[in-house]
């Protein structure tokens, strides 16, 4: 199964359904009244984290996901159907980006965040009845559901990281500590993506990571590093795997300064974690001596094992236990860009197009448009009420507008006029011209 880390989707929550215009009709009833009932909610979005998953290839390749609809509301005041919430597993440790802001952190298997709402279901005309409107003649259409665009980065959740230079064993020793099974040859760059496995010993147990190896210029993009370093970011504890006869013509020491210094440029917060250095291969001539080298410039921090004979690891175990029991478990705080603070969205943007074109923005007026009926007049007069209510015409006024000229507001146009109780003027296409003035 391919390893996927990083991916863009797409989710737009559900449309609310429409509300009904109808009036109650039976024998021997004059006055039926309004009878219209509500649409239904749209369905929502939402991103969980679950511990089953440990990848994003599901959503790499359908990253379009929409929310159900709700129903359309009947008569005799039944209430549309709200649509049915989906709710979409992602790997836990996933991190949600909006606008390259930071989202949410979904660290912990069964949380969860809101990624498209759905959009609320439009009124009856029974929901517009009042004592001095007895018998409206309006309905709303149902609001579409919000829409967004976001990237999603996984970030593995482990307790320790293996690190280490191409072919010094880290896989041989994930696969000598755990049941993980990782590809393993004799050539470098074996291991293209990383690898977990859960570690049991001396009855306790931690989860550690297999990092693929790691080059000079890793942190600027140079090898397989700047896509993996990432995952252990996370963890607690860093052990360094070295192989003690060097790598591309340098020595273990040399080597081992190389990865710190990568860790330091991608990351302070990684140099900074505990660091134990493993020198791995003891069984091949002249280990032994390179290791006892290591081990006078390392004050104590470097274990001698064989990853091929098990030599040596229980006591790097025991160290490892030993620096994780000193550090809690705290998953949350990852490294990551601050979530963005939330705005209140005007209720409207006057943007003047020139050549007597003038377009409305804005949640507020945004949503009225995409809920109005321009099919029924009593709505196209409440639907120019509320323009009016909040200032549009003033500010149509402030911008020089003249008779004539065009406001654009979702997918309308309307005409501007000064004409008293002017009646709209319809065009059956999306782009209906409504007649605006004083009363």
């Amino acid at each position: 199964m391919d390893f996927i880390d990083k991916v863009r989707i797409f989710v737009t929550g559900g449309d609310g359904g429409d509300g009904c215009l109808s009036f109650h009709r039976e024998k021997f009833i004059e006055f039926g009244g309004p009878d219209g009932g509500d649409g239904g909610r749209g369905g929502d979005i939402w991103l969980e984290a679950s511990p089953r998953l440990t990848t994003l290839l599901e959503l790499a390749r359908n990253p379009h996901i929409r929310g159900a609809r709700g129903s359309h509301g009947k008569g005799k005041a039944k209430t549309g159907e709200a649509g049915g919430d989906a709710v979409v597993f992602v790997p836990a440790g996933t991190m949600v980006f909006k606008d390259g802001a930071l989202l949410a952190d979904l660290a912990q298997p069964g949380q969860r965040v809101l990624a498209a709402a759905g959009g609320r279901g439009g009124r009856g005309n029974l929901s517009f009845k009042s004592r001095r409107l007895t018998a409206p003649r309006l309905r709303e259409r149902g609001e579409p559901g919000q829409d967004a665009t976001l990237t999603l980065e996984l970030k593995l959740l482990a307790d320790v990281g293996l690190v280490g230079l191409p072919n010094a064993g880290k896989s041989s020793l994930l696969a000598r500590v755990s049941n993980a099974r990782p590809r393993i040859a004799d050539y470098p760059f074996t291991t293209l993506v990383p690898n977990l496995g859960v570690v049991a010993h001396k009855a306790a147990s931690f989860v550690a990571a297999d990092i693929p190896g790691l080059i000079e210029g890793a942190h600027a993009g140079k090898g397989l590093g700047v896509d993996f370093l990432r995952h252990i970011e996370r963890t607690r504890v860093l052990v360094h795997v070295v192989d003690p006869s060097g790598y591309g013509g340098q020595d273990a020491w040399a080597g081992l300064k190389q990865i710190a210094a990568e860790l330091k440029a991608f990351s302070p917060a990684l140099a900074a974690k505990p660091r134990l250095i493993a020198v791995n291969k003891m069984d091949l001539p002249g280990a032994r001596e390179a290791c006892a080298r290591l081990r006078a410039r390392s004050r104590g921090r470097c274990f001698a094992i064989s990853a091929a004979t098990g030599l040596g690891v229980p006591a790097l175990l025991d160290r490892v236990i030993e620096e994780l029991s000193r550090r809690s478990p705290r998953i949350a705080g990852a490294s990551g860009p601050a979530p963005a603070r939330v705005k209140l969205d005007a209720g409207f943007r006057l943007r003047v197009l020139g050549g007597g074109r003038f377009e409305l923005e804005g949640r507020f007026v945004r949503r009225a448009a995409a809920m109005l009926d321009a099919s029924l007049p009593e709505a196209v007069e409440r639907f120019q009420s509320a323009l009016k209510r909040i200032g549009v015409d003033r500010a149509l006024k402030r911008a020089g507008i003249r008779e004539g000229d065009l406001v654009r507001c979702g997918e309308f146009e309307f005409e501007w006029s000064d004409a008293s109780r002017r009646l709209p003027r319809l065009r059956r296409d999306r782009r209906t011209r409504i007649g605006v003035g004083k009363k």
